[in-house]
């Protein structure tokens, strides 16, 4: 019988500790945050994060949510998809989070949905463009996933009627990113459209990921007659690209998409390269909306320097989240998704949104013109 209360007594004590472990503050909310902060995407991952910190910042500053403070759970997955779904995990069962922000791009996102649907906590993204992020492969809406960012065929779709309109284009060059879906997804759409309109694809070329020497690819397309050339890639090549081109003497246009957004362009293709430079974004800095300027001052301050798309696109996300489980009645991810669900115009820095029953965003998109370096001009086009 001692023995036996001896045991039975171990095992009250364990499991008073590890409710205690467990057990989270009435006044406090926790929220994922599950990014790139190293590894091949960090660029986009620290920068989404650095908008995010500041828009929590700022909720808590202004008491919270509904008197509760948010208190975040950050992680690097290092940009890779198999421990982005480790940490997506962690997040949830053990630091009992209420919803995750992140990861920045689609396959890290995508891989942490299965653990979010299983569990009923709702994941959300700034800066997952890929078409398929929130939809299963038989077509059904993933239940607790959710972005703020318009998808890839959108921006294909938006640069070829520029490109036709605005530009005049009738023969274009498109030189892809073979190796991503988000490079051959918009490379789809752009053809896609830009042939509706009349106009025709001359040649197509591909690179992948990491390459660093594109003079081949160029010099064979120099020779042909094109008003545009479209790169649906990451600054990291098209700076790159960008760089020889107008060193071989190939003056024509050049457009891209959100994912030319990062100061590392402009150290890749130095300032004299980039002129004639268009690409589609979520957010432009020329903006002269009254929040965007509040957001620019508030971001300047905290970190000194100005903010780029995935800064503008983490901060909204962070005050997206928030603003949902502020409506949810109840703390728990399944009210949370329920109150992301209904949300309609959400003013943000980049833009206003309503989530349309695929959970992604019905807003405007950008396009940037940029001139020795320098954004220069911002066209909105409404969805």
């Amino acid at each position: 019988m001692k023995k036996f209360l001896s045991v039975l007594l171990v095992c009250l004590l364990a499991s008073t500790l590890f409710a205690a472990c467990n057990k989270t503050d009435s006044n406090e909310i926790r929220i994922g945050i599950n990014y790139e902060l190293s590894g091949g995407s960090a660029t986009y991952g620290q920068g989404s994060v650095e908008g995010i910190e500041l828009a929590i910042e700022e909720i808590n500053a202004a008491g919270g949510i509904n008197g509760k403070l948010i208190k975040p759970y950050k992680v690097d997955n290092s940009s890779n998809i198999a421990e982005a779904t480790t940490l997506a995990t962690k997040l949830i069962t053990q630091d009992k989070v209420i919803a995750i922000l992140g990861p920045a791009t689609s396959g890290c996102f995508q891989a942490q949905i299965p653990v979010a649907n299983k569990n009923k906590i709702p994941v959300a993204s700034g800066s997952t463009t890929a078409d398929g992020v929130t939809v299963a492969a038989n077509g059904k809406v993933q239940e607790y996933a959710f972005r703020i960012c318009f998808s890839d065929s959108f921006q294909g779709r938006v640069m070829a009627n520029f490109a036709a309109e605005t530009l005049s284009a009738k023969n274009a060059v498109i030189i892809m990113d073979s190796s991503s879906d988000y490079g051959k997804g918009l490379a789809e759409n752009f053809k896609e459209t830009f042939t509706a309109t009349g106009g025709t694809i001359i040649a197509e070329e591909a690179y992948v990921k990491d390459d660093t020497d594109f003079n081949a690819i160029l010099t064979k397309v120099k020779g042909l007659s094109f008003d545009v050339i479209y790169i649906p890639g990451y600054y990291n090549e098209a700076g790159l690209i960008i760089k020889q081109a107008r060193n071989l003497g190939i003056d024509t246009p050049i457009l891209g998409a959100d994912g030319f957004d990062s100061p590392v362009l402009v150290e890749l293709a130095g300032e004299n390269a980039l002129n004639d430079i268009y690409f589609t974004n979520h957010y432009s800095s020329l903006d002269k909306d009254p929040l965007v300027i509040s957001f620019i001052e508030s971001f300047s301050k905290k970190y000194g320097k100005d903010p780029d798309a995935f800064n503008a696109l983490g901060y909204d996300l962070a005050k997206f989240v928030a603003d949902a489980v502020g409506r949810a009645e109840k703390l728990n991810g399944e009210s949370v998704k329920n109150a992301l669900e209904a949300t309609e115009a959400f003013a943000g820095v980049t833009g206003t949104l309503s989530v349309d029953e695929m959970h992604n965003p019905i807003k405007s998109i950008v396009v940037i013109k940029m001139e020795n370096g320098k954004q220069v001009s911002s066209t909105k086009v409404n969805p």
